[in-house]
């Protein structure tokens, strides 16, 4: 089960106050690291659910995203505001979102950087059930429990062949893709949107 012990959030996304500081070597560590823990997470051969019990942003939705099944709390947003914030969504993020939403939400989810909640989350695929506040986590755990009655060889061999075709684009990207990145990570643009996004976050805090 992906949950959070906080009341709000299920994940905020990256800790933008601390990458702001990053030179490119350090971002493109990061970055890796971060790809290939996600892309872990997305091949485990065990059920996955997520519990998204507060937002789910930017990296948080991505998280999310790694699950076989999304129980949102109603009223939690979840979207990817990547773009909105002044940087682009990696090559292997848009490989999950077109794997997990519908086609004729990637616009608005990729291109707008919109949030969704309840229905609407529902409807564009970034959520398979929308639960009250009473009873979610028992109402996810249900649902956990369900998939892992199944057998596990059937569950685990069905879930590989499933996901094999965007695990494999997801790490056609390579270095090359990667480097795109980065370079509009650090475009002036970005790096001004990113310091102006940082400085609100830390009035805020």
């Amino acid at each position: 089960l992906l949950a959070s012990a906080h009341p709000k959030l299920f994940c905020p996304g990256l800790d933008l106050v601390a990458l702001v500081d990053y030179d490119r070597a350090a971002m493109e560590r990061f970055f890796l690291q971060f790809e290939e823990a996600m892309l872990a997470l997305y091949a485990l051969s065990k059920p996955v659910v997520a519990a998204v019990a507060g937002a789910a942003v930017a990296g948080g939705c991505i998280l999310a995203l790694t699950a076989d099944y999304r129980v949102l709390r109603q009223g939690s947003p979840i979207g990817l505001n990547e773009v909105r914030v002044g940087v682009p969504l990696p090559w292997w993020v848009l490989t999950l979102l077109r794997a997990s939403i519908a086609p004729s939400a990637l616009t608005r989810a990729a291109l707008l950087g919109d949030n969704y909640t309840d229905e609407e989350a529902l409807d564009v695929g970034l959520a398979h059930e929308v639960r009250p506040a009473e009873g979610f986590e028992d109402a996810a755990l249900a649902t956990l429990a369900e998939l892992a009655r199944r057998a596990p060889a059937a569950l685990g061999t069905t879930k590989a062949w499933l996901r094999h075709g965007a695990l494999e684009e997801m790490r056609a990207g390579g270095p090359e893709r990667r480097a795109e990145f980065l370079d509009a990570w650090f475009s002036e643009p970005a790096q001004e949107k990113i310091r102006e996004t940082v400085a609100s976050l830390t009035r805020k805090g």
